[in-house]
């Protein structure tokens, strides 16, 4: 099996009492998200997000699993939860947390074999989906766990637990551009970018509003600054060794001094950098299980450049993100790189 988490496409045994009380479980939590306003549908995509009463959008499935996860999920203080909005470099910090924690195993050949996302699957896209309620208990410590999910609907678990947590944020514009980029790439029709623009602007994003999913994790961080780290993609892109050094300290794996001397953490660096993933086969021509239908490995890799969004986004757009990011962000302490808008 490629991951320490079973996905769901695992053939773990179950006993059919289990699993269709699981199922049962899924089609009561069903009922109650058909009764939840939904957004626009999405032009080129074609169905509506879904609005959780914690006012977060995803589609149906996935604010259907977020609320299995919070019932059923146990954390264990031993565990790392990784945490970020869509496009925010996720790819990235799964292959450098995995290959840093198995680095005295076969972490770099495995990630040579297997998508990051077959390594650290989404809990709400490929371990709790489908009916499934897997028993995660004789996983071996520690789980690197991986979710989209605001910190307000996670497992109270997560926090009790006192669990390790890797929040990665981006610059909105460049998150935005991206996620406008991976939908075209799976969308049976053309999204429109001024109309991603608005509705981002809205509030109506997958797990969004960004403002309110940053926050939440940030808060978090003042408040527990040993047990959650916030990162951002900017900070890792300009010192991706030395943020790879401080994350694996974080989560209790530190680099000794004979690894820093031998190179294994820039070896790490190397492995994990967007080009070297990128031209993997299994990257290029090879497909993830995802909640509802099989995603080509090849949509998770783009550019990957801070501050691409200037090649996409008028100034009047970016402006309009900046001021909302200001008076969203104002008081926080919170404020993320800002390139110019011109």
């Amino acid at each position: 099996m490629a991951s320490s988490l079973p996905s769901s496409s695992s053939s773990l045994p179950k006993a059919d009492d289990e699993a269709a009380s699981n199922q049962e479980i899924y089609d009561q939590l069903r009922e109650v998200v058909s009764t939840y306003p939904a957004a626009p549908r999405l032009s080129g995509i074609g169905r509506p997000y879904v609005r959780h009463p914690d006012g977060w959008y995803a589609f149906t499935p996935g604010v259907l699993n977020a609320m299995v996860i919070k019932r059923h999920l146990e954390a264990r203080d031993t565990d790392v939860l990784l945490a970020t909005f869509p496009k925010s470099g996720t790819t990235w910090l799964k292959a450098l947390l995995f290959v840093a924690l198995h680095r005295n195993a076969d972490g770099r050949d495995r990630l040579a074999a297997h998508s990051p996302h077959q390594l650290v699957p989404f809990l709400e896209a490929q371990v709790f989906t489908n009916g499934r309620i897997p028993d995660l208990s004789s996983l071996p410590a520690p789980r690197l766990l991986m979710t989209h999910v605001p910190s307000v609907s996670l497992p109270e678990s997560v926090a009790a637990s006192g669990c390790k947590v890797v929040y990665l944020c981006r610059d909105l514009k460049d998150c935005l551009v991206s996620l406008w980029y991976f939908w075209n790439g799976l969308a049976p029709a053309p999204w429109d970018l001024g109309e991603a623009f608005r509705q981002f602007c809205d509030g109506v994003s997958l797990f969004g509003p960004f403002w309110e999913h940053a926050l939440g994790y940030w808060r978090w961080h003042l408040e527990r600054p040993a047990q959650v780290l916030f990162l951002t993609y900017e900070e890792l892109a300009a010192d991706t060794l030395g943020q790879l050094r401080r994350l694996a300290g974080f989560v209790g794996r530190p680099f000794t001094a004979e690894e820093r001397e031998a190179g294994v953490d820039r070896g790490i660096v190397d492995a994990c950098a967007m080009e070297s993933l990128a031209g993997l086969e299994v990257n290029r021509s090879g497909k993830a299980d995802m909640a509802e239908s099989s995603v080509p490995n090849s949509v998770f890799f783009r550019r990957g450049v801070v501050g691409d969004w200037k090649n996409h986004l008028t100034p009047e757009m970016a402006r309009r993100l900046d001021e909302i990011t200001e008076s969203k962000f104002r008081g926080s302490g919170l404020v993320l790189p800002r390139a110019t808008t011109h």
